[in-house]
């Protein structure tokens, strides 16, 4: 069910079984699969089931160090989270990213692939993926046609890479009517949590306390409860949760807020392919990305390159991907920009103070440059591409100085903390985008594929201009995880370390993050969190399955949740 809590009379107790702070990707793929268990779960999203300027404000704050861009159509704070802004990208990391490499301090997760892999299979149900394969052979043979192969790579140095394109699944409109009839699940839109309350030794999490913005306040009391807010919230909300434990919750150790990592995406240098290879569409971001032409058993696709195990290991570097950008006449003018914006709001992406009208005034006030950048996006001709760069996406590497912090004296609509976030970015970061692009260039010219030119070193030069500032949107590593509490602020199940039933899902409990897009691992990680749940609550007391929630007649204690508030007549939703 969906409920509107600024319709709910203020002063209301909630009580249920688990209660989610965050309907996202984590917090909906959770609540899905505790509907399916019979469990009885209370969802709080801080949003409605669109934007609205003033729930976006309360994810506003500060950034330190670089000028980094983390809100406004970086985050969406209305039902389906951080899915509302996301482009598709999926595939899971490597087996590498989840080892301790020697090279990288404070690298390795609590376990490794083979614990993820069932639930990476299992989200492609989820995310509406294609066949559980990212083998290149197999989708060069399924596409088969002559403008998608492979690069012929030979030095044993560097290898081509598959991901798959999710539709994408905005969560809040996918699965919006699935929660809308849930028996066992609700959702409070408007509902946002301002403190989460321990009991007085700080050992387990009593309630939460949660505000309206006009006005409404709220309590809720459950024996589980999970925090799934995103990489950047998460922190905020725990160090604000000091009414009992001074530094905030989890933070016994200093560590909530610490490690923030995104990943940093740039333009470099420049590629002159050979004729015979100037047409591959398989590698070129301009021409695969959610094109049909690069697609097969019902998916989109799209290759990179990166280096292999053994390359990494010996030069000892961070992982990175590099695919090929193409550059069309008019790129960046106002017409183009104004085309692409069409483009991404047929994708039902979350995009601030778009409006269709002025986007079709300037591409009107632009037409030739809309036109010369929409007919070689649509028609791909070759013959006017102006340049060709590479697109580098680079792992992170953990940095106890890059972090999220409160503000001191910066307050939101809610009265709590705005945030405050310091990305930081270490010379290995710049190494390893350097080395990286430098045996990849070796590679093309070996191959006499292309003349490649990398341009001057960023670890001498510092970060192109190029260098997003909004990183990728990959917000992690802020309560990262850990089975020793002074390294980490959750365990291998993501329960916080002192805390009896809080747990966090979601990339902020990334140790690493490889070099891979973080969406299908957070779903991977949700399922197994689900499941986790399930069977601790199951040890307390005996749960219907899902059959038997499907045709159990109602009692009067089910679910908890219906006693203590009667749902209101809502809105048409």
């Amino acid at each position: 069910m969906l409920i509107d809590m600024r319709e709910v009379a203020s002063g209301r107790s909630l009580v249920t079984t688990v209660c989610i702070i965050g309907a996202g990707v984590a917090g909906i793929t959770l609540a899905r699969e505790l509907e399916k268990q019979g469990i009885d779960t209370c969802v709080l999203e801080s949003g409605g089931l669109t934007a609205d300027d003033a729930t976006r404000d309360l994810a506003r704050g500060e950034a330190v160090g670089f000028d980094y861009r983390f809100a406004d159509g970086c985050r969406g704070r209305f039902l389906g989270g951080s899915s509302n802004c996301w482009g598709g990208w999926c595939r899971p990391l490597d087996a590498w990213d989840f080892e301790k490499r020697d090279w990288i301090p404070l690298s390795g997760w609590p376990f490794g692939l083979d614990e993820l892999d069932p639930w990476y299979r299992k989200a492609h149900e989820v995310l509406k993926l294609g066949p559980v394969n990212f083998e290149p052979l197999f989708w060069e043979q399924a596409i088969a046609r002559k403008d998608v192969r492979r690069l012929p790579l030979s030095t044993g140095d560097v290898r081509d890479t598959i991901s798959q394109f999710s539709p994408p699944v905005r969560f809040g409109r996918e699965y919006r009517h699935e929660l809308a009839r849930a028996r066992f699940v609700r959702v409070f839109l408007h509902a946002n949590v301002t403190q989460i309350m321990p009991d007085p030794l700080c050992t387990r999490i009593e309630q939460l306390r949660v505000r309206t913005l006009n006005g409404k306040q709220a309590t809720v009391s459950a024996r589980l409860f999970v925090l799934a807010t995103g990489g950047i919230e998460n922190a905020r909300l725990l160090l604000a949760s000091n009414e009992i434990a001074a530094e905030g919750l989890g933070n016994a150790n200093g560590l909530v807020g610490r490690y923030f990592m995104d990943h940093p995406r740039m333009l470099k240098g420049s590629i002159r392919f050979v004729p015979s290879w100037s047409r591959n569409k398989l590698y070129d971001i301009k021409y695969n990305y959610m094109n049909r032409a690069v697609s097969a058993h019902g998916v989109k696709i799209a290759a990179q390159l990166a280096l292999t195990r053994k390359a990494q290991e010996r030069e000892q570097l961070l992982n990175a991907r590099l695919c090929f950008c193409s550059e069309f006449p008019g790129e960046g003018s106002a017409g183009a920009q104004a085309l692409f914006r069409l483009k991404q709001s047929l994708l039902k992406k979350d995009q601030p103070g778009w409006r269709l009208s002025d986007d079709l005034a300037t591409m009107a006030r632009d037409p030739l440059n809309t036109f010369n950048y929409g007919f070689t996006r649509f028609f791909h001709p070759r013959a006017m591409i102006k340049k060709v760069s590479f697109q580098v996406i680079i792992e992170p590497a953990p940095d106890a100085e890059s972090r999220v912090t409160l503000s001191v004296d910066k307050r939101d609509a809610l009265g709590m903390p705005r945030v405050r976030v310091d990305w930081r970015l270490n010379d290995l970061v710049k190494y390893t985008a350097d080395r990286t692009l430098s045996l990849i260039a070796a590679e093309l010219q070996a191959a006499k594929l292309a003349r490649v030119d990398v341009g001057p070193s960023i670890l001498s030069h510092g970060w192109p201009s190029s260098m997003e500032k909004e990183g990728t949107w990959h917000h992690m590593g802020t309560t990262r995880m850990h089975d020793h509490p002074r390294y980490g602020v959750v365990d291998h199940d993501g329960k916080v370390h002192g805390l009896a039933n809080l747990y966090i899902a979601g990339s902020s409990v990334f140790p690493t993050a490889g070099a891979n897009f973080p969406t299908i691992t957070i779903t991977a990680l949700t399922l197994r969190l689900a499941s986790h749940l399930t069977m601790q609550l199951r040890q307390g007391r005996r749960l219907k399955t899902a059959d038997e929630a499907r045709i159990a007649k109602p009692s009067v204690a089910e679910p908890l949740i219906a006693a203590a508030i009667r749902p209101p007549d809502l809105p048409a939703l």
